[in-house]
């Protein structure tokens, strides 16, 4: 189960390492047909600049025909879109998986109307995603 927050936020335990749990998700979003725009290693970019950082990747990843009917409505939600997903290493060694929740984010962006379903469809495959790459149960809690 996650812990769901004000700010949008959903975090779920990883049963993996941060870079495992990236490379599950990578997988997993690229044998839905959707895109990885990007890989951001952060603890190493640190390391590049002489700091310390925990294991931390974030990957940028989408669906044009998830995504562009939201922009069509309100092209504001670009700013939030694609998707990202930060796995992270807490200071206890534990691994977690956060990403926006996507119903958050047209609430954010003022989205509705006819994209309710879009979001919907959105939510169950993010969750349906993060899932997977974190071996967890469920993400988004029943109802």
């Amino acid at each position: 189960m996650s812990d769901l927050s004000d700010d949008g936020l959903v975090t779920v335990a990883s049963k993996f390492t941060v870079k495992e749990t990236i490379d599950r998700l990578a997988a997993t979003v690229a044998a839905k047909n959707m895109t990885v725009f990007a890989r951001i290693d952060h603890a190493a970019n640190a390391r590049e600049v002489g700091l310390d950082l925990r294991p931390t990747e974030l990957l940028i990843f989408g669906s044009a025909k998830a995504g562009t009917p939201l922009m069509q409505a309100r092209q504001a939600i670009g700013l939030d879109l694609p998707l990202k997903a930060l796995a992270w290493q807490d200071a206890a060694g534990k691994v977690h998986l956060t990403i926006n929740d996507p119903t958050w984010l047209a609430r954010r962006h003022a989205v509705g109307g006819d994209t309710e379903a879009t979001v919907r469809a959105m939510r169950s495959g993010l969750g349906a995603l993060i899932a997977a790459a974190a071996g967890a149960d469920s993400v988004f809690p029943a109802g």
